[in-house]
C-alpha cells in the first residue's frame, strides 16, 4: 500500500513471516574498536581546566623551569645523563644579589683568607660567569675608547679592532676554566683534592678587581697604568694564594711551591693584561 512516496509495511505480513537469521561475520573482516581515551581534557594526564570542573588555572605546555626539582612529575635522569640536564647545574646558580655582593667584597679584601670558608657550603658559578662577561665588555669598550682618544689627539686615522673582543673572551673565559682544572688535577695528585666548583668560584671572583683597574686605565699616564695593573695583580694573587694555602698545606712539603706557583701565575695574568689592554700604541 502506497501513501505518496512512502510505502507502509503490512504488520500482519511481517508477523507471518520469519526474519532470517544474521549469519556469522566473516573472520576476514576485522572489527575496529576504539579504546576509551582521556583526550577530552588537556593535558590528558591531569584533570584541570573548565572541562572537568577543576578550579586551577591552565598550565603552560612546558613549565619545567617553574617546577621544583624534587617535586617534579617528570622522571629525573640518573647517572652521567644527569650532567646534560638543567637540574644538575641549578644548585650552582642558587644565589641572590646580596650573596654575590658579599663575595665580591671578600675578594676586594684579600688578606683575610676566609672566602673558601664562607662559600664552602654553597659555591656558585653565577658570579664568576658574570664577572668574566663584564670584564670582556669592559676591556673591549675601555680599550676602544682609549685608543680612539689617543688617535684623535694625534690627528691619526682610527679603525675599530674587533679582535679585542674575541681576544678578551678567550683570555678571561679560558683562564677561569683551564687554570682551576689544572689545579684540580695537581691537588688530586698530591692527595689534597679540592672541589672543582669551589676552584671555579674562587678564581672567578678573584678577577673582579680587574674591572675597576681597567676603568682607571683611561688615565693617559703610563706609570699610573703600571701601578694600577700591579696593585690589581697583587690583590688578585694574594686573594687566591691565601685562600688555598690552608688547604694545600696538607699536600706535604711541596705545598709552598704550589702556592708560589698559584701566586706567580695570577701576577702573570696582570702583566698580560697590562701589555695587551692597559697599553695604548698609536
Amino acid at each position: 500500500m502506497m501513501s505518496g512516496k512512502y510505502q507502509t509495511i503490512d504488520n500482519q505480513r511481517l508477523q507471518g513471516e520469519s526474519v532470517p537469521a544474521v549469519s556469522d561475520p566473516d573472520p576476514a573482516i576485522v572489527t575496529v574498536k576504539f579504546a576509551d581515551s582521556n583526550l577530552q581534557t588537556f593535558p590528558p594526564s591531569g584533570a584541570q581546566g573548565k572541562i572537568t570542573g577543576g578550579s586551577g588555572p591552565p598550565r603552560d605546555a612546558d613549565d619545567t623551569f617553574s617546577k621544583p626539582v624534587s617535586g617534579s612529575e617528570e622522571p629525573q635522569q640518573s647517572g652521567w645523563l644527569r650532567t646534560f640536564t638543567v637540574a644538575a647545574y641549578k644548585p650552582y646558580f642558587d644565589v641572590d644579589t646580596s650573596d654575590v655582593v658579599e663575595r665580591i667584597r671578600y675578594s676586594l679584601v684579600p688578606f683575610t683568607g676566609t672566602f673558601n670558608e664562607k662559600t664552602a657550603s654553597n659555591p656558585d658559578l653565577y658570579g664568576p660567569f658574570w664577572i668574566c662577561t663584564t670584564l670582556i665588555f669592559v676591556a673591549a669598550s675601555i680599550g676602544t675608547f682609549v685608543t680612539y682618544i689617543a688617535h684623535k689627539v694625534k690627528n691619526k686615522e682610527w679603525d675599530y679592532d674587533i679582535n679585542l673582543v674575541t681576544w678578551s673572551a678567550g683570555l678571561f673565559y679560558g683562564y677561569v676554566t683551564i687554570v682551576p682544572l689544572c689545579l684540580y688535577v695537581i691537588l688530586k695528585y698530591f692527595s689534597a683534592p679540592a672541589g672543582l666548583v669551589q676552584l671555579f668560584c674562587l678564581y672567578g671572583y678573584s678577577l673582579f678587581v680587574f674591572i675597576p683597574a681597567l676603568c682607571m686605565s683611561i688615565v693617559p699616564l703610563e706609570i699610573f697604568r703600571w701601578v694600577i695593573a700591579g696593585v690589581a695583580g697583587l690583590m688578585s694573587a694574594t686573594f687566591v694564594a691565601l685562600n688555598l694555602r690552608a688547604h694545600i698545606v696538607s699536600a706535604g712539603e711541596r705545598w709552598f711551591f704550589i702556592v708560589a706557583g698559584i701566586f706567580l701565575l695570577q701576577l702573570a695574568l696582570a702583566v698580560v693584561l697590562k701589555i695587551y689592554l692597559f697599553t695604548v700604541s698609536v
